[in-house]
């Protein structure tokens, strides 16, 4: 944030923009994410490792609002610079990849298509994390659970491809 008093407190509605763009969009995905008793993915055969269903809300919650951050810190870094454009590209392309990854494992009903995305997805975060360590280390640090939790989401979506033919 900015070193000022009234500096800091003008840049609370971007920080909280920030925030909630990620939390509503990212959350948009839970449209189509039916894990009820008797839906699609409660009849899947599910690896050990599968988290219980109940974690993941509050885990994607708490990790858009570190993304939202994250994605403020970038931001007022300055939009003229070319660093925190791409940046800020990349954050938004694997934001869409991330809300896609909803749409298509459970609204299409395709692990595989889910495996495809999600796999592109870790690599942008990946790309993600780099360039904002670039601009600003702190950014790249708060997105280091989301990828950690994206790793184990990816071998969920895998185990669930390959255990379910």
């Amino acid at each position: 944030m900015a070193e000022t008093g009234r500096n800091t407190i003008q840049s609370y509605p971007k920080l909280a923009a920030a925030i909630l763009i990620c939390i509503i969009v990212g959350s948009s995905g839970s449209l189509v994410t039916m894990t009820g008793p008797g839906s699609w993915y409660d009849s899947l055969q599910k690896p050990f490792f599968t988290p219980p269903g109940w974690v993941f809300a509050p885990v994607w919650i708490t990790l858009f609002t570190l993304m939202g951050i994250a994605l403020y810190l970038v931001w007022e870094s300055g939009t003229e610079r070319s660093e925190v454009k791409a940046a800020l590209v990349l954050f938004g392309f694997q934001f869409a990849l991330n809300v896609l990854w909803s749409f298509l494992f459970f609204g299409f009903r395709s692990p595989i298509l889910g495996l495809i995305d999600i796999i592109l997805l870790w690599v942008l975060i990946a790309a993600t994390i780099r360039a904002f360590y670039s601009v600003k280390k702190s950014a790249a640090y708060l997105l280091i659970p989301y990828i950690a939790w994206v790793t184990l989401a990816s071998a969920l979506n895998g185990a669930v491809y390959f255990m379910n033919p």
